[in-house]
């Protein structure tokens, strides 16, 4: 079916079967999708590499219901460099006070649907959580007009969109006379199905539980 010489791969459309015989499942689906097969990962141990994003609360809950019984990686963004780049934020976030503006700019491709990305909106609650803040609290994602100073403590986003750009993230953090930057620039999609590979590995076998990248990476 891929046009290649056989390499001993059987496809099917059998589900639960594929649960059954496998050491790992990679899904990056659609929610309701994966809110099905986190309850086959369950009810056969099977470890699950969620890549999906936009989940429902009902969804969210099924995940972490099937942690309970089958080891669990989920994440928005499976780039190992992106993995990092969580960690930094979150570290950077810890230790620079409020009078560092924390923003995120993303931009993808022309054909993205969703706005802020599922990645700008992680690298936010890693931000969020080094302050020791719930992002929803801190979260702001549209200016236009006249809208006043900058709140302190506010995490703001800026999404572009444009081209063919697989994605790029960059956290900004600004104060009187000085700036970091943390970037990453995917050049292609490969970069999410080799974390997405190094994951399973990982996680093949593993006791129950809710995993991040963070903990594949043993950050």
């Amino acid at each position: 079916m891929a046009g290649v010489d056989p390499v001993g791969i059987v496809l099917t459309t059998d589900v639960e079967e594929l649960f059954k015989v496998s050491d790992a499942i990679i899904d990056f689906t659609a929610p309701s999708a994966t809110a099905m097969h986190a309850g086959l990962a369950a009810r056969h141990g099977t470890a699950l590499i969620v890549g999906t994003t936009g989940l429902c609360a009902e969804e969210d809950a099924a995940l972490k219901a099937a942690a309970a019984r089958a080891p669990l990686v989920v994440a928005a963004n499976f780039s190992l460099g992106v993995a990092l780049l969580e960690g930094l934020v979150r570290k950077a976030a810890s230790l620079l006070g409020p009078d560092w503006d924390i923003e995120i700019l993303e931009m993808h491709h022309r054909h993205k649907v969703d706005a802020p990305s599922g990645t700008a909106l992680a690298l936010g609650k890693a931000a969020a959580t080094g302050r020791k803040v719930a992002l929803h609290e801190v979260k702001e994602t549209a200016r236009d007009g006249h809208t006043g100073a900058r709140r302190e403590g506010n995490i703001g986003f800026a999404t572009l969109r444009g081209g063919d750009v697989v994605g790029d993230h960059t956290v900004i953090f600004a104060t009187e006379a000085e700036r970091l930057e943390f970037s990453h620039k995917a050049g292609n999609r490969t970069i999410f199905a080799r974390g997405a590979v190094r994951a399973a590995k990982w996680a093949a076998g593993r006791t129950p539980g809710l995993y991040s990248m963070d903990d594949v990476l043993g950050l």
